[in-house]
């Protein structure tokens, strides 16, 4: 009876200490966006030092974000492989099994770049941020490859979920061919990254207010680099390349993703 009842506390405070957390997102990017962006625009006038900037502070925001969602008991996290991120220039390619996985990787990622949904730059709580940031926008059509390109040039770590959004209910993972053409056009070995929710929460089409009946614990491997040139060599086109990488990033995480449940 006394565990039924310590089980049922447990689950409405995590319901409330979710419901907190958005509303802390929501508020933290609405005072960047009025507050702390508008300063940062009058005391640096560079804008590309104001960009580097910018996401400097949004990674510091989102690590300090995480660590209050583990201090409020919504969730654990571990991170593995992380100092195979301590370089510039990376192409990282994640799953993306829940909404916070993006918050995740931006909070461990120096000078991280990434694909933003074309609503977000008018989302109110979040285009402050985004904009601040010089993030991408997933708007940009048939420049949007080049302009991924352009990024890693530059030096920056980008971002990327092949599937292009969230993982379905039902699990199974389906890559799109985006990041497969910015790894082959670029010439751009990878750097995977293999994000685990257990139990999933956050998941596509699923509610805030449905915590699991458990504390989440978000898994992050950092695994070895995938070299660009394997599937490159031996005079392939770029489409061909392209496909081919496509279905070994399908198979690649399809895998990794079973062995890791």
């Amino acid at each position: 009876m006394l565990d039924a009842a310590l089980a049922g506390l447990s689950l409405y405070w995590r319901v409330f200490a979710t419901g907190l957390s958005f509303t802390v997102f929501g508020v933290g990017g609405l005072l960047m966006r009025v507050v702390l962006f508008p300063v940062l625009n009058l005391v640096v006038r560079n804008k590309e030092r104001r960009v580097v900037a910018a996401r400097g502070l949004i990674r510091r925001a989102f690590r300090a974000y995480v660590d209050m969602m583990r201090a409020l008991g919504v969730l654990r996290y571990e991170v593995r492989g992380l100092e195979k991120l301590e370089r510039g220039g990376l192409l990282i390619l994640a799953n993306h099994p829940t909404l916070i996985d993006t918050v995740f990787l931006m909070a461990f990622v120096k000078n991280a770049d990434c694909i933003v949904k074309g609503a977000l730059w008018n989302n109110p709580f979040t285009r402050g941020p985004v904009r601040a940031a010089g993030y991408i926008n997933n708007e940009g059509g048939a420049a949007l490859v080049d302009d991924c390109i352009a990024s890693l040039r530059r030096g920056n770590n980008l971002i990327v979920f092949p599937e292009g959004t969230r993982t379905p209910a039902d699990g199974v993972i389906s890559m799109k061919r985006g990041a497969a053409n910015i790894a082959v056009r670029g010439a751009r070995d990878m750097t995977p990254v293999l994000i685990r929710c257990d139990p999933l929460t956050l998941g596509k089409g699923e509610k805030w207010w449905r915590v699991p009946p458990r504390r989440v614990l978000i898994r992050i491997d950092v695994q070895d680099d995938l070299a660009i040139e394997t599937f490159t060599g031996g005079g392939a086109s770029d489409v061909m390349a392209a496909r081919q990488l496509t279905e070994f990033l399908q198979d690649y995480f399809t895998g990794k993703y079973q062995r890791h449940a």
